[in-house]
């Protein structure tokens, strides 16, 4: 519960003497809220002590079988702290799951849990790199180091909400601006990236930002699991809301699943992702048929209302029946939690109980409509492999033979409904969840209830065979990719240049800085583009040419000002206004790639797999951000597996605007 402070701002700095040695129960409730808080921050504490002992053992023996035992005990305490944290989330929200606030009974959900991570020092391998390739004091970008770190610090502990996943996509975004400045393939930083498995607990190291970036991915994908697993689903707007939050989860499981192999833990392999992908299209279609018009605000005689209600559970029961048998096989069925099996089989037998209740409601209160709005048998049931003959409308005319019929269906709901709290009270973990078990039997006692309203002493006659349901949907959830450009911010390390050229995959050479005079003829060079400006062309004999400009040079510095990312009309303008006395100029000439940079040159260089521009003609029709022209994956555990795609996942780019040619910025001579 949240106090919230008068808005006249009475009382502040002065108890009321109402208040004075006052015991509320609103009081009474918070200092229960506090001792429950401090009960949950000590089994924390011990959990966490426990799975560092676990931990060490499991890195210290090289017995398979001590081994293996170690990882059962990590899998048990993992699952003890993402319970114990959700508790601890529920407790400072305030809200009552599966409730959300309202009377109305849902379904639970299942959300995953965010994979943790040890804390980083990228101080030491930054400053490094940035000193010995860029050439620059390391120890000036201390203030974006500082910025790095406390991002990934704010990342391990996100909210549950949409400023959780702007600041996860932001860090993630802050990775690919890293991966493209700092990293070669023949270079990492050197740092270990350690994350825990979602799914088993246990540990894995990788030296390669490639794991950072694929678990950042994961939780954002885990992130909208929660949030959808938190909405209101009893008013369509909050059913809305959950559909597009598990679409983004499905979505963003299948980019990890299409674009990354041979991940280092269990939750990241293509058999568990590719599982994860279908539980949450399950879960999105079972939010679909919770966004239909209620039952309770439903015309019984509208029978054609209880068919398509009938359809939607068949096709969420269907969703449920391929995740069970995904999550039953396996390799996924050695690492999935044994409850969300369980819980996703009792969920395929209570919608295919559903409905067929709601066919029995359909035939047993529908009024008989006219024969042409009626769908026929094929369009509703499924049909037995011996039959080819049409059977006609579904529902049929005479009054006895439908009361017949609901009562098959009945019984059918009846037993789907029995089965699944057969299969509830069979898990020791689902048999705390209350709420699960008051929605499967309140169904049951509708069903039992209308099944004794239908049945007669007198009825001697056998009871039909109910058909199956066709599964059909009006909105068929699809997978959507995460929004990654939400929180995309600039690059924390822009000071050092534009992306195109200063990179650790390119080399270059920093000249200057040189004195440029105006000559009779100006300065005899012509500049394109922006960020950096590029000296296209320099005349021979010119005053350029003899303070050693050259062809390709990229200008960094004009009279002690950086201009990495200056247009082209400012560096023109800094020129013109320098007059008589002339310009201090710095540039960088950009090293071809089969030349090295000698041993005693401590000056910077960046090196690229082709060099960068080999002629004027090529930069003007392909830019220096040229090298976004075919972008890398997002991670790159096995680049095997991407050459045989057509296309791969756009990833975040730098703001490096290009400097193509135009109508507007014509180079000209100075």
């Amino acid at each position: 519960m949240i106090l919230e402070e008068r808005p006249d701002g009475a009382g502040a700095g002065k108890e009321s003497p109402r208040l004075q040695g006052c015991d509320s129960p609103m009081q009474m409730r918070c200092s229960q809220l506090q001792s429950r808080r401090a009960r949950i921050h000590q089994q924390i504490d011990k959990e966490l002590q426990m799975r560092t002992g676990a931990e060490n053992l499991y890195r210290a023996t090289s017995n398979n079988r001590v081994r293996e035992t170690v990882a059962l005990e990590l899998s048990y305490v993992n699952s003890n702290l993402q319970l114990l944290k959700e508790e601890l989330e529920e407790l400072s929200s305030g809200v009552d799951p599966g409730r959300h606030g309202s009377e109305a009974v849902t379904v639970p959900m299942i959300p995953l849990g965010l994979k943790e991570t040890k804390e980083l020092d990228w101080s030491t391998p930054l400053k490094e790199l940035i000193s010995v390739h860029f050439g620059e004091d390391g120890a000036s970008y201390e203030a974006e180091i500082r910025e790095l770190e406390a991002l990934r610090q704010a990342m391990r502990t996100p909210s549950r909400n949409e400023a959780g996943l702007e600041l996860l996509t932001a860090y993630y975004n802050q990775l690919c601006f890293l991966d493209a400045r700092f990293l070669t393939p023949a270079r990492s930083l050197g740092l270990f990236f350690h994350w825990y498995d979602s799914l088993t607990g246990v540990p894995a190291q990788q030296r390669a930002l490639a794991f950072e970036k694929g678990s950042v991915l994961f939780n954002i994908g885990a992130l909208h699991t929660q949030i959808g697993a938190r909405q209101n689903r009893s008013c369509a707007e909050g059913a809305h809301r959950a559909v597009e939050a598990f679409q983004r989860a499905a979505g963003t499981f299948s980019l990890l699943r299409e674009n990354f192999s041979h991940a280092p833990s269990p939750d990241m392999s293509p058999a568990s992702l590719c599982a994860l992908e279908q539980l949450m299209m399950a879960q999105a279609q079972e939010c679909v048929f919770e966004g239909l018009s209620p039952p309770a605000s439903m015309a019984p005689q509208d029978c054609l209302a209880q068919l398509r209600l009938a359809q939607e559970a068949a096709q969420v029961a269907a969703e449920y029946r391929l995740v069970h048998q995904t999550m039953a096989q396996p390799p996924v069925h050695d690492y999935m939690p044994v409850s969300w099996t369980a819980l996703v089989h009792v969920k395929a037998e209570y919608f295919r109980s559903l409905a067929h209740y709601y066919v029995a409601m359909a035939l047993c209160d529908g009024s008989p409509a006219t024969e042409g709005e009626l769908p026929t048998h094929e369009q509703v049931f499924l049909q037995p492999p011996t039959s080819c003959k049409p059977q006609g409308p579904v529902l049929p005319q005479e009054l006895e033979e439908r009361r017949q019929l609901g009562k098959a269906h009945l019984k059918r709901a009846i037993l789907g409904q029995e089965e699944a709290l057969r299969l509830h009270a069979l898990c020791r973990v689902l048999r705390e969840v209350d709420l699960l078990r008051a929605v499967v039997a309140q169904t049951l006692q509708r069903s039992l209830a209308k099944y004794a309203e239908l049945d007669r002493e007198d009825d001697f006659c056998e009871t039909a065979e109910a058909p199956d349901i066709q599964p059909k949907t009006h909105q068929k959830p699809e997978a959507r990719t995460p929004r990654l450009s939400q929180g995309k911010g600039p690059d924390i390390f822009h000071r050092l240049g534009p992306l195109s050229v200063f990179s650790a995959k390119n080399r270059w050479r920093l000249v200057g800085p040189i004195h440029l005079t105006r000559g009779e003829g100006g300065f005899g060079l012509t500049l394109r583009g922006d960020s950096p400006v590029l000296i296209a062309a320099v005349i021979p004999g010119s005053q350029a040419a003899a303070a050693g400009l050259k062809e390709g040079d990229y200008i960094v510095s004009v009279n002690g000002q950086p201009c990495r990312w200056w247009r082209h009309a400012e560096v023109v303008a800094e020129l013109k206004a320098a007059g008589e006395a002339g310009a201090s100029l710095q540039v960088v000439s950009v090293l071809p790639s089969s030349r090295l940079p000698s041993l005693g040159d401590r000056r910077p260089a960046l090196l690229g797999p082709r060099g960068l521009l080999s002629s004027q003609r090529e930069h003007s029709c392909m830019t220096l951000a040229s090298t976004w022209a075919s972008p890398r994956p997002l991670l790159s555990w096995s680049r095997k597996a991407q050459q045989g795609k057509p296309g791969g996942c756009p990833q975040p780019r730098a703001p490096v605007k290009p400097a193509l040619p135009s109508s507007s910025k014509r180079p000209g001579w100075l």
